[in-house]
C-alpha cells in the first residue's frame, strides 16, 4: 500500500495526513475484494524496515492503526472476515496495538468468507530465518529438509502461494514482502497513489490478472503442434 507520503507531499500536508486518508482505502479495498470472491488478501501495512521512519511518523502510525483496528472491528466480523497479522515481535510495538491485534484475531477467528492478514512488523526474510531456525532446533536432518516441509515451518502455513501482488504508485520492488510466498506471483504495478486507490482500481487489478497466462515454468497448452 504505497504512496500515502506523495499524496500528501503533493497536497502540501503532513506525511500523516497521507496515512490518515489511506483508511478509506483499505475498507473499500477489503470490501472489494470479498464482493469479488477473493478468498485471501494480504495487506503490507508496516515492514520491518518502516522502523528506520522518524519516530513522531511512527508514533503516529501506531496511534491511527490501533483507531481504526477498533473502530472497523465490528464490520469485519459482521462481514465474516477472519483476520490475522503476521509479524507483530517487535517490542517496540505498544502493547495496547499488541492486545487490540490479538482480540481481533480472537474476535473473528470462527469466520470464513474471506481471510484477511494485514502484516505489520513484516518482514520475508526473518520468516524464512525463522523457519530455518525452526527446522535446526527441531533437530531435522538436512537432507529430510523438503520445501514443503520448510514451508510448513513458515508463519501461518496454512497460507496459500500469493497469486497477485499489487503495488500502488508505480514503485517496482518486492520490499521483503512475503518472500517465499511471491514465488510465481502476478504483479500489477498501478500508478495511482494509495490513498486514491478505489474497488474500481482493484477490480482493473483482477481483471489484468484474469488476462494473463500461468504457467508456473512450463509451456502453455499445445494444439496440433502450435501453441495456443
Amino acid at each position: 500500500m504505497d504512496g500515502n507520503g506523495r499524496w500528501a507531499k503533493r497536497r502540501s500536508l503532513p506525511r500523516t495526513a497521507g496515512h490518515e486518508a489511506a483508511e478509506a482505502t483499505v475498507i473499500d479495498v477489503i470490501e472489494a475484494a470479498r464482493s469479488a470472491g477473493v478468498e485471501w488478501l494480504s495487506l503490507y501495512a508496516f515492514s520491518t524496515e518502516n522502523w528506520n521512519r522518524p519516530g513522531a511518523e511512527v508514533d503516529h502510525l501506531m496511534r491511527l492503526v490501533r483507531r481504526v483496528v477498533r473502530k472497523h472491528a465490528p464490520l469485519l466480523l459482521a462481514r465474516g472476515i477472519r483476520c490475522r497479522f503476521l509479524g507483530v515481535s517487535d517490542p517496540r510495538i505498544p502493547p495496547g496495538l499488541a492486545r487490540d491485534f490479538e482480540d481481533l484475531t480472537t474476535l473473528t477467528g470462527g469466520n470464513r468468507a474471506m481471510t484477511l492478514t494485514v502484516a505489520f512488523d513484516h518482514g520475508g526474510r526473518r520468516d524464512i530465518v525463522e523457519a530455518a531456525r525452526s527446522l535446526i532446533r527441531g533437530g531435522t536432518p538436512a537432507e529430510e529438509v523438503t520445501e514443503q516441509l520448510f514451508a510448513a515451518h513458515l508463519p501461518f502455513p496454512d497460507t496459500p502461494d500469493v497469486d497477485l501482488v499489487i503495488r500502488t504508485s508505480g514503485e517496482q520492488r518486492i520490499s521483503n514482502f512475503m518472500l517465499w510466498k511471491v514465488a510465481y506471483a502476478e504483479w500489477v504495478f498501478p500508478e495511482v497513489l494509495w490513498p486514491d486507490f478505489r474497488a474500481p482500481d482493484f477490480l482493473a487489478c483482477l481483471h489484468s490478472y484474469g488476462r494473463r497466462e500461468r504457467r508456473f515454468g512450463g509451456l502453455p497448452p499445445q494444439s496440433n503442434g502450435e501453441t495456443r
